[in-house]
């Protein structure tokens, strides 16, 4: 497989976005809550001592600030050099992370030689995510434990929800196609009249007893403006963003050779973990 599985104006957009938007506001019981949303399936006490591990997309360093403490090596990989500046920063004083300056299909890990890795809301943004998948899976030990977090196709939301998101589609491309200067200030106008308004109201019908869910946004009922301005320049401003299906991401995972799959029952849609076959497939070992 060749080493261009990439899109470069995605790359440069989320230098872009960490450089912008630090993380430095997600703080306290917000950061935890989120983190325990994504990690809340991973079996950490499973793992080796001393285990090593990747974090393929590292960004910001966001959540490899709740990883690194629990894990004996860390090490994060990101192809935008502006972000992964971003992470050395905000992951200044934690001395078991190694910073990798390396897209997916050459991050410079041995194949078979980690105990863990995961990969959260990046992988959709790669061209061919399951080619980019195998390539992750390849750097894992038989038996490793893979989280994984892609954006889904709304297939668990009804009709009208996936006709929203289609109109949303035309919108996104025109915004992701603005200059740098521009793009998180209308990300930001976007979070103030779309995102707030919605994530407060279905907090009030939450406080009320009725059932916030069918909402669009109301994940971010109980999240800062801080973080919906983050998703609001995440969802709008990246060029290259992919969407699937639960199934389709349970195949892609089975594809790369990882089983005992399961899946998270809550939001963000979907988050999976799954382990390395101790038998790899073609598709993992060729």
């Amino acid at each position: 497989m060749s080493e261009t599985n990439i899109d470069q104006t995605t790359v440069d957009s989320f230098g872009e976005e960490w450089s912008h938007f630090d993380q430095s506001e997600l703080i306290g019981d917000e950061w935890e809550e989120i983190f325990d949303t994504y990690f809340g399936i991973f079996p950490f006490a499973a793992l080796p001592d001393g285990a090593t591990g990747f974090d393929m997309g590292c960004g910001s360093g966001r959540w490899a600030r709740g990883v690194a403490p629990k894990v004996g090596t860390l090490n994060c990989i990101d192809p935008a050099g502006s972000a992964l500046a971003v992470a050395k920063k905000n992951l200044a004083g934690i001395d078991n992370v190694k910073f990798h300056h390396a897209g997916v299909d050459n991050a410079p890990l041995a194949p078979a030689s980690q105990d863990f890795g995961y990969s959260l809301g990046v992988l959709h943004h790669i061209p061919q995510t399951e080619e980019a998948l195998q390539s992750c899976t390849r750097l894992l030990k038989p038996g490793a434990p893979f989280l994984l977090y892609l954006y889904y196709r709304f297939d668990n939301r009804p009709g009208w929800f996936r006709a929203l998101w289609k109109a949303s589609e035309l919108f996104r491309s025109g915004v992701s196609s603005l200059p740098d200067r521009i793009k998180p200030v209308v990300t930001d106008i976007l979070a103030a009249t779309l995102y707030w308004p919605l994530a407060r109201g279905s907090r009030l019908i939450e406080k009320l007893g009725g059932n916030p869910a069918p909402i669009p946004l109301s994940f971010y009922r109980d999240k800062s403006f801080y973080t919906m301005r983050t998703d609001s320049r995440d969802r709008f401003g990246t060029p290259l963003e992919q969407r699937f299906t639960r199934s389709e991401i349970e195949a892609m995972m089975k594809g790369a050779g990882l089983d005992n799959i399961a899946f998270s029952d809550r939001e963000p849609f979907w988050v999976a973990v799954g382990c390395k076959t101790a038998t790899e497939t073609a598709a993992t070992a060729s």
